[in-house]
């Protein structure tokens, strides 16, 4: 029996199709491991009820309970503070520093979160360092991301942004919640780390994720409270207000630096109570 033309043009755009997902799949693989295990977390040997939480199978199920609430709780804070929670990622609890390296290419901190351009998300987390401060951090990335999108968020959003507005629900380093005891308390960090000023960082300098996480530790908590003081100044007079005018300006097609306004970075700026 001949195959008819129809049925050879379909036959080929098989093979393509399924060559090109093959390829695709082993790029992943070798370029981005950890997005790879991630999209397979579900075949995985991690055990989840709900399709949602995903606990490493050394994780004993008597612990279910109390991490479930852990991330319970920084949804709250998602919630809370972004007015409503638009993003659901898949969150995985690795208990060994083999599993967090696999799923987060990393063997340090105790969370990171990936986003994906094809709308996949995750908050890895080590259980032995976890806490609802560490999850409402990844979680906040996600939902940014979320709301904007991914190209809008990895192509104009600045790393000490991204960073700050997370560490706004993120109390390891600051417990103070209202506007301007949080952005007094960030600015005596801000002062010890960068001895008075002497050896700031200038928000162009840790704009990207490679500037942000370079050089040493001291490097890096500076940055943090560099990007904490920043976010947390703008944020004094309306919270939620404006960030909900950045999120809605950005989507209306305005650059970041538009959105945000010319905000100028002084330490000296005073704050009227």
């Amino acid at each position: 029996m001949k195959t008819r033309p129809t049925q050879k043009l379909a036959l080929s755009l098989g093979k393509i199709i399924l060559t090109g997902l093959l390829v695709l799949s082993f790029s992943l693989y070798f370029l981005y491991p950890q997005i790879f295990y991630c999209e397979l977390i579900g075949l995985s040997g991690f055990k989840s009820g709900n399709g949602k939480i995903y606990f490493s199978p050394d994780i004993k199920t008597k612990e279910y309970a109390g991490l479930k609430r852990l991330v319970s709780r920084a949804e709250s804070r998602i919630d809370s503070f972004y007015t409503g929670r638009n993003s659901s990622p898949k969150v995985i609890i690795c208990r060994t520093p083999q599993q967090y390296r696999r799923y987060c290419s990393s063997t340090e901190g105790a969370g990171c979160s990936i986003g994906t351009p094809w709308g996949s998300t995750y908050v890895i987390l080590n259980a032995q360092g976890m806490n609802t401060d560490v999850i409402a951090h990844e979680m906040s990335h996600i939902e940014l991301l979320k709301r904007l999108g991914w190209w809008k968020t990895a192509r104009e959003v600045p790393q000490w942004f991204n960073e700050g507005l997370a560490l706004m629900l993120d109390r390891r380093f600051i417990v103070e919640t209202d506007p301007v005891q949080r952005y007094r308390a960030y600015r005596a960090e801000w002062r010890y780390y960068t001895r008075n000023g002497r050896n700031r960082l200038s928000l162009k300098e840790i704009s990207t994720i490679s500037e942000f996480f370079k050089g040493d530790q001291r490097h890096v908590m500076t940055a943090y409270m560099t990007s904490g003081m920043e976010v947390s100044r703008w944020l004094i007079k309306d919270e939620k207000g404006a960030l909900a005018r950045l999120i809605k300006q950005m989507n209306e097609g305005r650059t970041f630096a538009e959105a945000y306004g010319a905000h100028q970075f002084k330490d000296s700026k005073k704050i009227s109570e």
